[in-house]
């Protein structure tokens, strides 16, 4: 019965942990469409869309990170390079406060969602 127990116990656990383990990569490549936006004037402000493009590309090239508010959902995802130690591609940069399809994988982790760059549309 001990046995038993234990048992049950380190299953129980297992599953909890496996439950809140992060997700880290989608193994396919998705296309977000939406709004590009600098998440510092959008979270803060709620600025946005053309008014605010030119704000958004200055933001942008200060280091503000990036991200992409998906049509339909309004999940927001943070954009990343493809590699590390690079920059996003100025084709995103270029797309401030406007539609854009962006193609990449996606990461999740505490809650966040993340979006590398591939390609931009």
């Amino acid at each position: 019965m001990k046995n038993l127990i234990l048992i049950s116990t380190v299953v129980t656990g297992l599953l909890a942990v496996g439950v809140s383990l992060p997700v880290f990569a989608d193994s396919s490549e998705v296309k977000v469409t939406g709004e590009v936006i600098d998440t510092f004037c959008y979270m803060s402000m709620g600025a946005h869309g053309e008014s605010h493009r030119q704000c958004g590309i200055g933001c942008a090239k200060k280091g503000i990170p990036v991200g992409i508010v998906e049509n339909g959902t309004g999940n927001i995802y943070v954009l990343l390079p493809v590699k590390e130690d690079t920059a996003l591609p100025d084709g995103v940069i270029n797309k401030m406060g406007q539609t854009a399809t962006i193609s990449g994988h996606v990461y999740s982790k505490g809650g966040s969602r993340f979006l590398t760059v591939e390609t931009v549309g």
